[in-house]
Parts: structure tokens; C-alpha cells; sequence
């Protein structure tokens, strides 16, 4: 009998959700039988299809909190009723024998407590820090910050086995979340790279522009866009490139601000906002830049977590420039260059270096790249991947 998992995600819909898309079809390809719950949005908005045989069901988007209390609650109350009602469907209809968990938010565990008389394990798939999330998303902490502290406790006390993006998030498993080490895996965050080649790209993109930095990602409150954008407005403006152009791909609670932003500040023409792209259509923007970009802030959560767009430039052959952040240069290495956290002028001095020097830029590129191949790719990943889910099914004996 084939092993069954259910995925559950709150925050995007699958197949947008890239390391839960990975996750299961890696899963998948090695025998497993797999089902996800998540939210419908951009597009994806079928109550349930098969894609590469994976079963998705979905539930209409809770709406985003972005503060309070009762905000919060109705996002994750909307989300729990049709987690526990979907569940009941993929129980009766394929089953399942472990339920992974992928946050935010730290509540998973009410499911996985509802199915665990039954003998259902749960795995725990840590993609945020919740409580530095909160406290980098409002600057503060507070009685929510201590909330998401019970919650993250109770999340690790619940899981038999739990997947890390890092080895900083390994360590939060092991020492705030009292896991024993061999139960904690680290899966990182990787694009494919028999999928995600260098190319020319689609020059349309470039705007005639003689250096294009580009950015890839969600556009929220936590992303540093507006480092970003001063950025930019420094290297027009202060440093004298104006041969310049950024392509930004994404989206978000928070895009209409940039854009508002972008506008006031008189650069609309120097910015290119294209939406979420997937696939070729995001390949063929990505390729055309010149330099990616990470303005992700210095801040609790960001230091100690793995951007997936560091990955994804690196993967793409690009030099990047990024804020002094530990998982950043941990990820990275001599792939990018690092401005003085949250400066960004600093920010746009790093990106001028990278402008000066075409050949040192192309170098970086190149050991990117190589660095991925070498130790980072998702190969890696699917290994441990498929390492954390034989240590909690060898627990329920199968």
C-alpha cells in the first residue's frame, strides 16, 4: 500500500506555492500518494484538480490580516473550518497517514491533533519564523508575539519530525522546540536546475536600458521595497545611472504602494511591474536582467531565513546584491555583494560596484551558479526530503 500524505498551506495555492510544489512532486515521483489543502487566488481557483498526480483541494482565500487581533482571528478561523472540512474529504476519498504541516500560521497542529487517535503522524514543514515574522511585520511584540510563541511550542511538541529551510531554523526545531536533532531534517528552498536554465531571456524587457536589476518575490510589508525603490532613486538621481531599468516580478498586499511610491517619486519609467510570472514567462524576465536584487531588511526573521530569490538568481547565473544578512552570505557566499543593513544607499553603492565592473559581475554569475550545482539544488533537498519522511513513516512502522 502506498504511503499517503496530506500537505496543508494556508498562505498561497499550489501549484504557485514553489517549495510545496516541489516538495510534492518530489514526493510523488518516489511512490507516495499525495493530497493538498490550500487557499484558491491568482488564477488558481478550482475546488479540486489533479495535476502530475497530485490531488488539490482548495478553499476560498481567507482575507490577509495586516493587523489586530480580530483580523488575525478571522483569517485563521476561516482557514481552520476548511481545513478540518476538506480534510474529511481526502480521508474518505484517498486517506492519508501523515499530515504535513506547512506554516505560517504555527496552527496546523489542531488538525493534526484531530487525526492523531487514528494513528496519523504530523510533519512539520517550518517555512516562517512566526513570532519574528510578527515582530518584523509591525515592529513590535506584544500579546500576539507571546501567542505565536505558545503556538510555535506547541507546533514542535506535536510533530514526530520536522523539515527546516536552514540550519538556523534547525536550531530553533532543536533548542526553542525541544526536538531531538535526528527528527529535525533540513530541506532547503531550490528551484530545479534542469528547469531553471540561463538563457538570453526576452529582451522587450530591458527597455533599451544598458543595466537591468531585477527582482522576483512577493511584494509585502516585510520585503523592503521601499529600501528598494530609495535605492534605485539614489543610483538615478545622486549616482548619475540613468541607463537603468528594474524589472520587478511578483505580487502582493503591498504592490499598490510601491507603485504609489514608485510614481511620487517620478520613476514609473525606470520600473517595469510585470505581475506573477510562472514558468517560461518568468524565465524569459528573469534572464534578461543584468543584476537581481534582495532588499529584504535586516531584521529577527529575515537574518535567519533563506530567500528563494537569492536561490533563484544564483540558479540563474545573476549577480545580486543583498543586505549584510546571515542566511543571505550562507546562502550566497561570493555570489553577491553585502550593503550595511536597511542603508540603501549603501544598497545602491553595492549595485554601482556590480555596474563598473561587467567582468566581476559576469564572475559571480558564473560561481552562483556552480555553487548551486555543487551543494544547493533541489537533488540535495529531495534527498533530505525523502530521509524526513522514511524517519516518521519507520515510526508508524510502515
Amino acid at each position: 500500500m502506498a504511503r499517503r500524505i496530506l500537505i496543508v498551506v494556508e498562505n498561497l495555492p499550489v501549484p504557485l506555492d514553489r517549495r510545496v510544489w516541489l516538495e510534492a512532486t518530489t514526493l510523488r515521483g518516489a511512490g507516495y500518494e499525495v493530497s493538498v489543502i490550500c487557499p484558491m487566488g491568482r488564477g488558481w481557483d478550482a475546488a479540486y484538480e489533479e495535476i502530475e498526480g497530485i490531488h488539490i483541494y482548495r478553499h476560498p482565500a481567507p482575507p490577509e490580516a495586516h493587523s489586530g487581533a480580530v483580523a488575525y482571528a478571522r483569517e485563521y478561523w476561516h482557514a481552520i473550518k476548511a481545513w478540518f472540512r476538506l480534510a474529511k474529504q481526502v480521508k474518505r476519498e484517498r486517506g492519508f497517514d501523515v499530515i504535513q504541516g506547512c506554516n505560517p500560521p504555527d496552527l496546523i497542529w489542531l488538525l493534526a491533533w484531530r487525526y492523531r487517535l487514528s494513528g496519523v503522524r504530523y510533519m512539520f514543514d517550518h517555512h516562517d519564523v512566526c513570532p519574528e515574522l510578527f515582530e518584523a511585520k509591525f515592529g513590535k511584540k506584544g500579546f500576539l508575539w507571546a501567542v505565536m510563541r505558545i503556538w510555535e511550542r506547541i507546533t514542535f511538541a506535536s510533530a514526530s519530525v520536522s523539515m527546516a529551510t536552514n540550519e538556523s531554523f534547525r536550531k530553533i526545531a532543536i533548542t526553542r522546540g525541544c526536538m531531538a536533532p535526528e527528527d529535525v531534517f533540513v530541506v532547503r528552498s531550490a528551484p530545479r536546475v534542469e528547469t531553471f536554465l540561463p538563457g538570453p531571456g526576452d529582451p522587450a524587457y530591458r527597455k533599451g536600458a544598458k543595466t537591468v536589476l531585477g527582482y522576483i518575490g512577493v511584494i509585502g510589508q516585510q520585503e523592503g521595497m521601499d529600501l528598494l525603490v530609495q535605492a534605485v532613486e539614489h543610483l538615478v538621481r545622486k549616482l548619475g545611472y540613468s541607463d537603468l531599468h528594474v524589472v520587478i516580478v511578483g505580487f502582493g498586499p503591498e504592490l499598490p504602494t510601491v507603485e504609489a511610491d514608485v510614481a511620487a517619486r517620478g520613476l514609473s519609467g525606470y520600473f517595469t511591474f510585470t505581475g506573477p510570472l510562472y514558468g517560461e514567462d518568468m524565465l524569459a524576465a528573469m534572464n534578461a536582467i543584468d543584476i537581481g536584487v534582495a532588499p529584504d531588511p535586516k531584521n529577527a526573521m529575515n537574518d535567519i531565513s533563506t530567500m528563494n530569490k537569492v536561490m533563484e538568481y544564483m540558479t540563474l547565473e545573476k549577480p545580486l546584491v543583498q543586505f549584510e544578512l546571515t542566511e543571505g552570505r550562507a546562502s550566497a557566499g561570493e555570489a553577491a555583494l553585502y550593503a550595511r543593513a536597511n542603508d540603501p544607499k549603501d544598497f545602491a553603492a553595492r549595485v554601482a560596484a556590480l555596474i563598473e565592473a561587467p567582468e566581476r559581475a559576469r564572475s559571480m554569475g558564473r560561481l552562483g551558479r556552480a555553487r548551486v550545482l555543487d551543494a544547493l539544488s533541489w537533488d540535495f533537498s529531495a534527498r533530505q526530503l525523502l530521509a524526513a519522511y522514511d524517519r516518521i513513516f519507520s515510526k508508524l512502522g510502515k
